[in-house]
């Protein structure tokens, strides 16, 4: 081994590329004419479509209350609207409603756990 690299195109490689040029660059609207007579898709994302399904953004919650422990459900919009809306009419933060709702199911199922206190 001789410690040096071998040359690439060959010892005696005169190479000329002063003739070398680089192309222009497509135009944006000729790469999409070429990309869509080839039948390639766009990855642009495409506008949001409008939805009746989907409510108001709610005005966010936050109440000093003590509760510090988070619950997440699943459930239907119907179920999630009504809680709300009992939670609004009555003047009730979340955590309390959810409290009202589980010991409302205690008294009607007659468990004879202790009830939650109300607060």
């Amino acid at each position: 081994m001789s410690g040096g690299r071998a040359p690439l195109f060959g010892q005696d490689a005169d190479l000329d590329l002063s003739g070398f040029k680089p192309k222009a660059a497509a135009k944006p609207d000729q790469v999409r004419d070429v990309a869509e007579q080839a039948g390639f898709r766009s990855r642009e994302a495409s506008p949001p479509l409008a939805t009746t399904t989907d409510p108001a953004p709610r005005e966010p919650r936050r109440y000093r209350t003590g509760r510090n422990v988070q619950l997440n459900l699943k459930v239907r919009r119907e179920t999630v609207d009504a809680f709300y809306k009992i939670a609004d009419q009555q003047g009730w933060v979340l955590g309390e409603a959810f409290e009202r709702a589980v010991a409302a199911l205690q008294r009607d199922l007659g468990d004879g756990s202790r009830e939650l206190s109300e607060g």
